[in-house]
Formats: structure tokens, sequence, C-alpha cells
């Protein structure tokens, strides 16, 4: 393992919180591998940018030795997270939850190492609580402590329900805690109550109490919103080389550092180094680096290639563009829709007649133009949008 002020360097490194420090130092300082937990609910059946953030936590902590302890919440997820929520979560079915999480599993392991690594499902020993069991493990937290929640009290003063199940599941996540004895356990800021809650369980049973480390909410594509599928600023762990590495590129310089830290654990230095450099090339080797990790070195280097021949070089006519099939007589109206890109048939119309719009090289000015598009042909809209006429 290497020393203990070199770990605590690369693992505080776009942590937001640390409770504490000291005891993390003490914890490594014992040179033998920590057990890091990260519980995860498969609510939804996909991942984007915004939840690889702790999974990119967890895999460092494998770099440097220690154990990755990833709890799948087949259990939990049936009553549903509060945290953020202002309103009561609907249930999801097993069948639903299970086939999420095989799924998430399969994305996840985009991220983490196969070594190191223990996968749980908290239904184990939840599916297993007689109705006592689960009154004693609720008597641990008073309803003060838990009223204490901000997402609660913001719930009670706008009049609206907190259902009696969702007030347990802050004790349930404590006693994933207790169950697999965390060293350390992952989360977002917004987890902070519930990662105490762990702490308080443990130090009840006797247990060394785990170190929280709470890491920032990664913003999306705008720079400004947290990472989102409803607003559309997200990267899709599944999408294509060709839009992760697109996306990537539309986003801010100021973004392009963030990212660096909290999905590639970059130091201060290293992007110091970076910024030396021309940001265009710092984004592509970023957006490079994406592809990479979700797909592989080969599929980066091309996503790379077919972007500086599409945008830098202004060359597309060997570049890998998503086939558009059009009928054979087709108004360049039409043609341009046909894509499902563009949200109306005005701002269609005002692209074509901006000028905004190529076939084949050729602008097209007026949008009832008939058109014959041939197979090969280039479809051009705006700066970004690049299809070939299948």
């Amino acid at each position: 393992m290497k020393s203990v002020s070199e770990q605590i360097d690369l693992l505080l490194r776009g942590a937001a919180q640390v409770i504490s420090n000291e005891d993390l130092k003490k914890k490594l300082s014992k040179n033998i591998p920590l057990r890091i937990k990260l519980g995860v609910d498969p609510t939804a059946p996909d991942l984007h940018l915004g939840h690889t953030v702790a999974l990119a936590k967890l895999r460092q902590f494998q770099d440097l030795g220690h154990t990755a302890v990833l709890i799948i919440g087949d259990f939990t997820s049936m009553i549903g997270d509060p945290t953020g929520r202002s309103t009561t979560r609907p249930p999801l079915s097993r069948e639903a939850i299970l086939a999420n999480a095989k799924t998430y599993q399969d994305q996840a392991f985009k991220v983490l190492s196969h070594d190191r690594l223990e996968v749980v499902f908290n239904g184990e020993w939840f599916g297993k609580m007689s109705f006592a069991e689960v009154i004693r493990l609720s008597s641990r937290v008073s309803i003060s402590q838990m009223m204490q929640r901000r997402d609660f009290k913001e719930r009670l003063q706008a009049g609206t329900d907190i259902r009696h199940h969702e007030t347990v599941y802050p004790i349930m996540q404590g006693w994933d805690s207790v169950m697999v004895r965390a060293d350390v356990e992952l989360g977002g800021t917004d987890q902070l109550f519930n990662i105490l809650v762990g702490r308080d369980l443990q130090k009840d049973e006797g247990q060394e109490q785990q170190v929280a480390m709470l890491l920032p909410i990664l913003e999306g594509l705008d720079g400004t919103q947290k990472m989102s599928k409803s607003l559309g600023n997200y990267i899709g762990v599944t999408e294509t080389p060709s839009d992760i590495f697109g996306k990537a590129m539309s986003i801010s310089d100021d973004l392009m550092w963030r990212w660096y830290i909290l999905l590639f654990g970059k130091s201060e230095q290293e992007i110091s180094q970076l910024k030396n450099g021309h940001p265009m090339e710092a984004k592509k080797s970023l957006a490079q680096a994406l592809v990479e990790r979700f797909h592989d070195s080969e599929k980066a280097r091309q996503a790379r290639t077919d972007f500086e021949q599409k945008f830098s070089k202004r060359d597309v006519s060997s570049a890998d563009l998503p086939a558009l099939t059009a009928a054979a007589s087709i108004t360049a109206l039409d043609l341009v829709m046909s894509t499902g890109k563009i949200a109306s048939r005005g701002e269609a119309r005002r692209l074509i007649q901006q000028g905004g719009v190529e076939l084949a090289g050729q602008k097209l000015a007026d949008p009832q133009a008939s058109l014959t598009p041939k197979t090969g042909d280039v479809l051009k809209i705006g700066k970004k949008l690049f299809y070939r006429i299948a």
C-alpha cells in the first residue's frame, strides 16, 4: 500500500466533507485493507456520469488495496430513499428491482474492478427479520432525531405527508453498515444524516464507527444543475462512443476541470499542468478518457478521430456517422424533422432559412424544396448534428 499521507492526498480529492479526517488517518495507519461501503438502490435501470462519482471514488480505494463493499438495496428499494424528495416515492415491484440490479451491476463494472470487491444484497438480512426485530431496531432512533432531516422538516412545513416507512429508511441504511462492518461509507452530500445513523448504530453494537466520506453532486452538461435525465443534461454510461465524446466536448472549461477531479481524481498539480496547454486538447483528452472508461481504448481513439474529422477538419467523408433513412423524394423540412432531434417544425424551418442545414455539402434555403437524397450523402444540421443517408 501507499503511505498514509499519499492515500489521504488521493482520497480527499473531490470530497466535499469527511467525518473525520483524523479517523480516516487512524484507520489507514493500521496498514490493513479497509472495508469501503457504497449502498445503491436500483430504482432505475441506467446510470449516468453523476452516478459514477461515488463509483470512481470506490475504485480509488480498490486501487489502494482496500475492499469495496457494494450493497445492492434490493430490500430498501421497495421502501425508497426519501432523501431530497418532496413526495413519497412510488413502490417498485421486486421483479423490476432485480432487473434493474442486474443492469446496474453490469454498468458499475465499467468503473469498478472485480478484484477486492464484495457485492451483497441487503435483502439477505432484512428479509429474515421478524416484526419484533424491526421494532427493536426502529427504537434505536428517536422521532425528534428523524425530524431534524432537512427534507422532512421542509415537507412538514409545506404540509406534505411523511409516511412512517420513510422514517425507517435511514435506520435500514445504517444497519447495512453494521452488517458489513464498514470502515468508510461513501455517499452524496445529501446522505449525511443516513451515514451518521450508521455510525451511531455501529457504536451501539460495539463496532468501530465508520468514516463518512461525502461526495459533491456532479453538475450536468449545462454546468449549473445536477446531472439528470429529466433535465436532459446528462451523459449515459451506455451511450455510444460518439455521443459520449460529443457531449463531453460541449461542456464549459470550468466544468471540465471539475469533471477531471471528480471523475478521474486528478490532483491540483495535474490540473495546473493541463491548464498550461490548450483547453481544447484537455477537453479532447477528457472526452477520450470517458469513452475509454465505458467502452475501450480503440473506440475512444476512433471517437476522437471522428470528432476531429467532423468539427476540427470539417471533413465528414469518412467519419462514422449515425444513419438516417429517408424517402426517395422528401422536402427539406421533413428531412430535418425525420432526425427526431429538432423540437418543432417551426424550429426546423428557421434552421433551414438561416442557412444552418446542408445536404451533400449544399446549403438548403427553402424548407419546402423537394430533395432526392442519395445513399452516402451527409446531412448537417447546425454545428453538431451529422447524419449519413442510408
